[in-house]
């Protein structure tokens, strides 16, 4: 009866799994698979109590049941390696298991918190197994902390990937290498030649995050303390990174415009080839964040003006003043698309819900959309463009705009898009010769270059942290899901 309780036990195992595993990195050979003769422990055996943890029986008198936060993949990490104990070895932690329980206990290095993954738990345990120890209690002690160290560790890895507040979401690095299993990735790492580096391969690769984790490792290692000032940009960096998170990039070449810095810059592998500054949308019409691809672009562009703008800015004034229209050379069509003189029409007479015309500005001095505009997929109608008025470039505040993205030097992207082609960007004019002869022209380059806008208020900046202001005061409400009051 005893041998069949342990064989309905180790079969129990084998059943619960959180779906089907991908094969783990090659090994001198692969565990046998639970419930076979080789896998069956002895019940006081460390494997026996690692496998009566994970049924959830009691282990010893006097111990609570253990709190999981993922008991299917902790299941499914053990029942990989036939309950063989992963961070223990005869006495104490492994190497691997003291690197393992270190890298817990620093989450905050990453943004997150010790107490999230076992951390003081672990730790506990670990000062509980320093000799001398009864090898009765010893073995009862290793179980626990295998099984708490692993759980720590599937929690930690989900949200280094994914983000603490998204973690059951796909990121987008996911889209690149298929279906992220952290049960098979911490058995991955744990087969590896280096288990850390390993490991925190699951976090985004780009420069922006990998930069800024190190900022903040960095940053909690200063003298000063945890006074508020200190503490608020240690959140700060920590809500950025989960932002990353969500919003990873997988590309290696790509525009990133990041839009509390109010800038612009041209990423290739992990050198910056342009930057610019920006004017964004105010907070009362934000530029929303999205990744497209830049391809197309139109050189001296006709605006046609959005019924928003039309109603709510033209309108007005062309009720003080009806030459305004052609004074800045916008046109005018009725319904059936013939031109209105603005000056025969009564626009006192006409209100937002009456605003029957359609509006078009003609390229040139005094447009809005200026020199260029480029346009890419997304939901919102948002573009890059230039801007005839350059003066707004020299504000510190720039979230002026109506949430299109008004460049400084947008030729400079053009010139970009058409690397290697080498007779497009010969035929590329200036800023001053679209303005004296402002003829349309559509411009589709060979490649399409990944476009990513995001909200980032710090980031490193030529090697130094920089903090930017929350202009659509954004960063609060994330601080208190991550952090509470």
């Amino acid at each position: 009866m005893r041998r069949l309780g342990y064989l309905l036990l180790a079969s129990l195992l084998t059943l619960v799994t959180t779906g089907p595993a991908r094969p783990a990195a090659p090994v001198a050979s692969a565990p046998p698979p639970a419930g076979s003769s080789s896998s069956r422990a002895a019940p006081d055996s460390l494997a026996g109590r690692i496998r009566a943890l994970l049924l959830d029986t009691v282990d010893a008198p006097g111990h609570r049941p253990l709190q999981y936060y993922d008991l299917p993949a902790t299941r499914t990490f053990y029942q990989r390696r036939a309950c063989a104990p992963a961070w223990c070895d005869s006495f104490r932690l492994s190497a691997r298991g003291r690197a393992a329980s270190g890298l817990l206990l620093s989450a905050e290095d990453y943004g997150l918190q010790p107490a999230n993954y076992h951390g003081p738990a672990v730790q506990a345990l670990v000062q509980a197994l320093r000799p001398p120890v009864p090898p009765a209690r010893r073995a009862v002690l290793q179980a626990r902390l295998e099984v708490l160290l692993t759980d720590g560790l599937l929690r930690f890895t989900r949200h280094l990937r994914r983000g603490q507040l998204r973690e059951l979401t796909p990121s987008p690095l996911e889209a690149v290498d298929s279906t992220f299993v952290p049960a098979v990735w911490l058995s991955q790492a744990l087969a590896a030649p280096d288990f850390v580096p390993a490991l925190l391969r699951c976090q985004p690769q780009q420069r922006e995050y990998q930069q800024l984790q190190q900022a903040l490792a960095r940053w909690r290692r200063q003298p000063g303390g945890r006074d508020s000032a200190r503490l608020k940009r240690a959140w700060q960096l920590a809500l950025t990174l989960e932002r990353w998170r969500w919003q990873a990039i997988p590309d290696t070449n790509y525009v990133l415009v990041n839009l509390p810095a109010y800038a612009l810059e041209v990423v290739h592998r992990d050198s910056v080839l342009q930057t610019q500054r920006l004017v964004i949308g105010k907070p009362e019409s934000p530029t929303p964040t999205f990744s497209s691809r830049l391809r197309v672009f139109t050189l001296a562009p006709e605006w046609r003006v959005p019924y928003s703008i039309a109603t709510e800015e033209l309108l007005p004034r062309l009720r003080h003043n009806p030459r305004y229209a052609a004074r800045h050379r916008f046109a005018i069509y009725d319904a059936q698309g013939q031109p209105v003189d603005a000056t025969a029409v009564d626009w006192w007479d006409v209100d937002k819900k009456r605003f029957r015309y359609t509006v078009r500005q003609r390229s040139g001095p005094g447009n809005a959309l200026g020199s260029v505009i480029f346009r890419f997929a997304n939901p919102y109608q948002v573009y890059l463009h230039a801007t005839y008025d350059t003066h707004d470039f020299k504000r510190p505040y720039r979230a002026l705009g109506h949430g299109c993205i008004r460049m400084e030097h947008p030729l400079q992207l053009a010139d970009y898009l058409l690397r290697g082609a080498d007779s497009l960007r010969a035929t590329l004019p200036t800023e001053a010769e679209l303005a004296a002869a402002p003829v349309p022209r559509r411009v589709t380059a060979e490649r399409a270059v990944p476009l990513h806008v995001r909200y980032a208020t710090c980031a490193v900046v030529g090697g130094q942290l920089r903090f930017y202001p929350d202009v659509y005061k954004q960063d609060e409400a994330l601080r208190r899901q991550l952090f509470g009051r």
